[in-house]
C-alpha cells in the first residue's frame, strides 16, 4: 500500500479539487439518462444483467472473484502525479503490471505484480524496478447466480527494488487480504476489503519493522453490460518515520469516481479501459491524482 506515498498532488487547493470531482460525477452521471430501460428476451445473460458484464476489473480496491478455468487476466496500470512547487514541480508516474493465473479450476489462483516507477524531485529524475509481488487467492466462497464471492489472498513481497532511490524496503515481507465481493439486483455490484502488510527491517523505516493495516469498498453501477460507473474509497494505516526518526502511524485515505468499458470479442476475451480521479481526504494523502487502468482477459489452453 506505499503507493499512496508516491502518488503526488495535482491540484494546489481544496476548491480546485472540489471542483474537479464535482465535474467528473457530473459528467459520468449525466449516462444515467441513456440507460435502457428494458432488455430484449433474445440477448445474453450478460445484457440482461448489466453487472455481470464486468466483474473483476475494479481499479484500488480487489474483487473476491479468480480467474475461471483457462482465463488468463493480465493489467497494467498507470497512476499519475504531480506536485506544484516554486521551482521545478515533483512529478510521479507509478506503473505496475499484473497477470492473474488459474491453477487446475477457479479455487487456486496464482498470480505476480512487477512495479515501475518514474520520479523527478527538484529537476532531477529516477526510475526504476520497485518490489516485486507474488500472490496465491483461494476461492473459499462463490456463488455464481447471485454474483458473490469471498477469495482470501496471501503474498510475498521480494526486495528486487533500488532502495537508494525509494523504490524498495530491502526486505522480505509478507501481506494478506480479504476481499468480499457481492451484487444487488441487475446493476448494483460491492466490494469490501480488509487487510495487512507486514515489513521486517524495512529500509524505508530505517531498519525498524512496519505493519500497514487496509481497509477499502466500492460500489459499481451498470450503465450498460460494457460501461459501469466506479466509486471506490480505501483508507490505511501507514507505518512511517518522524521528524525524530521514530516510526508512527499515518493514516491516508483515497475516495475515487471512475468509470470503465468492456470490448467483448466473439471468442470469449474481453479488453477493459478504465479511467479514475483519487481525491484524498487526510492531509497525508495526495490532493488529486489520474489513474488509468487497461486489461486483456484472454483463453488459454496448454494442449
Amino acid at each position: 500500500m506505499k503507493w499512496m506515498r508516491g502518488a503526488l498532488a495535482a491540484a494546489s487547493s481544496p476548491q480546485r479539487r472540489r471542483g474537479i470531482v464535482a465535474a467528473f460525477l457530473l459528467a459520468v452521471l449525466a449516462g444515467f439518462g441513456s440507460s435502457p430501460p428494458a432488455f430484449a428476451d433474445d440477448q445474453s445473460a450478460a445484457d440482461r444483467r448489466p453487472i455481470a458484464g464486468i466483474l473483476d476489473n475494479s481499479f484500488l480496491i480487489e474483487e473476491a472473484f479468480n480467474q475461471p478455468p483457462g482465463e488468463v487476466q493480465s493489467l497494467l496500470t498507470v497512476d499519475y502525479g504531480v506536485e506544484p512547487l516554486p521551482g521545478p514541480d515533483d512529478i510521479a508516474w507509478n506503473l505496475a503490471f499484473t497477470q492473474e493465473w488459474p491453477i487446475f479450476s477457479q479455487r487456486h489462483q496464482l498470480s505476480y505484480t512487477i512495479p515501475y516507477s518514474f520520479i523527478r524531485t527538484g529537476g532531477q529524475g529516477d526510475n526504476g524496478l520497485g518490489d516485486v509481488m507474488l500472490n496465491y487467492r483461494f476461492q473459499a466462497y462463490y456463488d455464481e447466480e447471485h454474483i458473490r464471492g469471498f477469495a482470501p489472498r496471501a503474498s510475498l513481497v521480494l526486495p528486487t527494488g533500488n532502495k537508494d532511490f525509494g523504490f524498495s524496503d530491502d526486505t522480505v515481507g509478507a501481506q494478506f487480504s480479504l476481499p468480499f465481493s457481492g451484487a444487488w439486483g441487475d446493476r448494483w455490484l460491492t466490494h469490501f476489503n480488509a487487510g495487512l502488510t507486514f515489513l521486517p527491517d524495512a529500509f524505508t523505516a530505517n531498519d525498524q519493522d512496519t505493519l500497514d493495516y487496509n481497509l477499502g469498498a466500492s460500489v459499481n453501477y451498470a450503465f450498460t453490460s460494457t460501461c459501469h460507473l466506479l466509486l471506490e474509497w480505501t483508507g490505511v494505516w501507514d507505518d512511517s518515520l518522524n521528524s525524530h526518526g521514530r516510526v508512527e502511524h499515518e493514516f491516508l485515505s483515497v475516495i475515487s469516481p471512475g468509470l470503465r468499458y468492456a470490448f467483448n470479442f466473439a471468442n470469449g476475451s474481453q479488453f477493459v479501459l478504465g479511467l479514475g480521479v483519487p481525491v484524498g481526504l487526510t492531509e497525508s494523502a495526495p490532493d488529486v491524482g489520474v489513474f488509468l487502468y487497461v486489461s486483456f482477459e484472454a483463453f488459454w489452453n496448454p494442449n
